[in-house]
């Protein structure tokens, strides 16, 4: 199987994900990004969508997972995500980065992040 990535960058939604309380109600902004491993060589032969990755609908599945159930760590969100992902019978693997700047933390940061890899078994 060829190996193409197919990449979606800055996906912000607003979730209520966090150890506090204060995280859980008021929310913030998080930012996915997602690099799916996947043969785009059928898709770019058709130029039909229906061989390849609706990163619309992606997005979209993507975003009702982190605008949805509150979970305390941004690791279990991004496992969440990746699960998302690989449930696409196309996509052989997913890397996914879960960003949360305005995380709590009392000293100056730019960004806090996780990023998981996940595979077929």
């Amino acid at each position: 199987m060829d190996t193409d990535l197919i990449t979606l960058t800055g996906l912000r939604v607003h979730g209520r994900h966090g150890v506090f309380d204060h995280e859980r109600e008021a929310g913030q902004d998080f930012i996915i990004d997602v690099a799916l491993r996947t043969s785009t060589a059928e898709a770019a032969a058709s130029d039909d969508l229906k061989h390849t990755v609706d990163y619309g609908a992606l997005a979209d599945d993507l975003a009702a997972i982190v605008a949805g159930e509150p979970v305390n760590l941004i690791e279990t969100l991004a496992a969440r995500l990746a699960d998302a992902c690989l449930a696409i019978d196309r996509v052989a693997s997913a890397r996914v980065t879960v960003h949360k700047p305005q995380a709590p933390i009392a000293q100056q940061f730019t960004d806090v992040s996780v990023t998981i890899e996940r595979g077929r078994a």
